[in-house]
């Protein structure tokens, strides 16, 4: 990659990945857009206003800067499309489709996220496998698994670069999320510094695959990155970090503040959501084929997220 496009900078992923990889590949060649104004991103480098559902605006941006790698973040999340799925459907697939079609017409490389929300409650449940039955029961999850076989057809027909990761729950100490059903494993840690309590919308008993940002913005550039030559599988590789319940993370948390404590108020929706994931994923593919190897754990991450939202609320209450 030497001049990268990130289509959706604006959101939980793309706001930190763009900074990312400006630090690696230098700020003016990643080119950060999003829908709406992103004052951040656009002191830092290159930032377009660009509606992804507008195929020759997204051309233009490529042309323009000759792109060479496109980072398709677009999408609306799990719970948030179940409110609306037509709109999902019409988003999600609508900005793809427009991506792989740039990228096939100026010979771009192509990233595009895929989630453990393509996995459906007839996957097995622990240690899913890379290959196995894909029969989601979100809109959300009907979205991905067609991203990944689109990604798939792109590469074997027309020779597009496409390759993809299927994220668990990413949690950020950076940006909230959006809508997610895994967005609980974010909010627990806000919520214990700055009120000492947490209401929790999923089951006690649940397990759901997770990932820390830094984790996942590493696995975006160690893939695209990756000889093309060792990738037997493209869209898209199971990716691991950790897996847990409410209940494990909540005890994790009261290890370092024993006056925590968390009450449950169950959402139907993000329930049976949640009820129809993995509980863990077989990444041996992407260890295998281009070195994936998670840095972060329970543990840490806990110690890293509770110390940079406490200063970041020390900072909020100063001023």
């Amino acid at each position: 990659m030497k001049r990268i496009l990130i289509v959706g900078a604006g959101g939980q992923i793309g706001s930190e990945l763009t900074t990312y990889l400006r630090k690696i590949y230098g700020a003016s060649n990643v080119v950060a857009t999003d829908v709406r104004e992103c004052g951040k991103l656009a002191e830092g480098g290159p930032f377009e206003v660009l509606n992804a559902l507008d195929a020759k605006a997204m051309a233009s941006v490529v042309e323009r800067y000759k792109i060479d790698a496109i980072f398709n973040l677009v999408a609306l999340l799990s719970a948030v499309g179940e409110k609306n799925p037509q709109t999902a459907w019409n988003i999600n697939i609508g900005a793809l489709m427009n991506a792989l079609e740039v990228a096939r017409e100026y010979g771009c490389a192509l990233f595009t996220p895929s989630s453990i929300g393509a996995f459906g409650p007839t996957s097995p449940k622990d240690k899913t496998p890379q290959d196995t039955i894909m029969q989601p029961t979100t809109i959300y999850g009907v979205c991905k698994v067609t991203g990944e076989l689109l990604g798939n057809y792109y590469f074997q027909r027309y020779g597009v670069d496409t390759r993809s990761v299927r994220f668990p729950g990413i949690i950020s100490n950076v940006t909230l999320p959006g809508g997610g059903t895994t967005d609980y494993a974010v909010e627990i840690y806000y919520e214990a510094i700055k009120a000492g309590r947490f209401t929790c919308p999923v089951p006690g008993d649940v397990y759901m695959d997770m990932i820390y940002m830094p984790d996942a913005l590493r696995a975006c550039v160690e893939l695209m990155e990756a000889d093309p030559a060792r990738l037997v599988h493209r869209n898209s590789f199971n990716l691991a970090s950790m897996s847990f319940t409410p209940e494990i993370i909540y005890a994790e948390i009261r290890k370092r503040i024993p006056s925590f404590e968390m009450t449950y108020e169950i959402d139907p929706v993000k329930k049976a959501i949640a009820e129809s994931w993995p509980n863990s994923l077989d990444d041996t593919c992407a260890r295998e084929e281009w070195g994936w190897k998670p840095e972060w754990d329970l543990s840490r991450m806990t110690d890293d997220m509770l110390e940079v939202i406490r200063e970041k609320y020390r900072s909020e209450v100063a001023v």
